[in-house]
């Protein structure tokens, strides 16, 4: 499924991908990222904290899809805008015997 898929890597350090459909960019663009997600009828996915952010302050993102793991870890990179709010409807939950637990919202 995932080689299937049209890819951007947004880098600033990369200098070639070896992987087939995929394309550097080098500046993330919310008018170029809003244009494909209105070209397309399949969902986009976006991976990466700093790149999640963006397009999350941008308003680009219609679902957030969230694996909660039984272990605590503290710092790491931040994925949530500290200026964005969104108000939230749960779509759809799981739990697996690992005690890790699937969360799926969408926007209001």
């Amino acid at each position: 499924m995932w080689r299937a898929a049209q890819k951007i890597v947004f880098s600033n350090t990369l200098d070639e991908v070896t992987t087939p459909k995929t394309r550097i960019e080098r500046v993330f663009s919310p008018q170029a990222v809003r244009a494909l997600k209105d070209a397309s009828d399949s969902d986009i996915s976006i991976g990466g904290p700093g790149l999640a952010a963006n397009a999350i302050a941008a308003g680009l993102v219609d679902e957030y899809l969230q694996f909660v793991m039984p272990v605590i870890v503290g710092g790491g990179t931040h994925w949530l805008p500290k200026s964005t709010r969104a108000d939230l409807e749960l779509q759809e939950e799981r739990r697996f015997g690992s005690g890790v637990v699937y969360l799926r919202y969408s926007v209001r």
